[in-house]
């Protein structure tokens, strides 16, 4: 069985597959242990990964119980020879009143469509701690 990357390199592994197109996912853990998994919109600022939800929502409340959560980043480069990574850490939850942040990764990822109507929602603007990752070694045909 082969072994992943070292941590470091592991970790800018991550951090290449999220300047490119990319698919995340984030997984949480429920009440009851097993695993809550939703594809998300990210954005890298400095060391930490940003994301948006709205409180009340299954992934929110088991980030609100155990802030450790694990992010799947998913290469959709053609020809990535690393085609996946993943981060694990701790999350920390505030408020995106106006939903600005929202808007924002809408901007980025959707090509600035207007999100879709919320009405009573509390969007929550998420930021991910990076405590370690993993990728697998290079892919090889021999």
């Amino acid at each position: 069985m082969r072994k992943g990357l070292p941590a470091d390199r592991a970790l800018q592994v991550a951090r290449q597959i999220l300047e490119g197109p990319h698919l995340s996912v984030l997984a949480t853990t429920n009440a009851d242990g097993s695993a809550q998994m939703s594809v998300i919109f990210v954005k890298p600022d400095g060391d930490d990964v940003l994301f948006s939800t709205i409180k009340g929502r299954r992934k929110a409340t088991n980030m609100v119980r155990d802030p450790r959560v694990t992010l799947l980043l998913h290469s959709l480069a053609a020809g990535a020879l690393i085609p996946y990574a993943t981060i694990h850490g701790t999350v920390e939850l505030t408020d995106d009143p106006s939903g600005a942040f929202h808007q924002a990764m809408y901007d980025l990822h959707m090509g600035g469509a207007t999100p879709p109507p919320e009405p009573g929602a509390r969007r929550l603007i998420v930021r991910l701690h990076p405590q370690r990752a993993y990728a697998p070694l290079p892919y090889s045909s021999e």
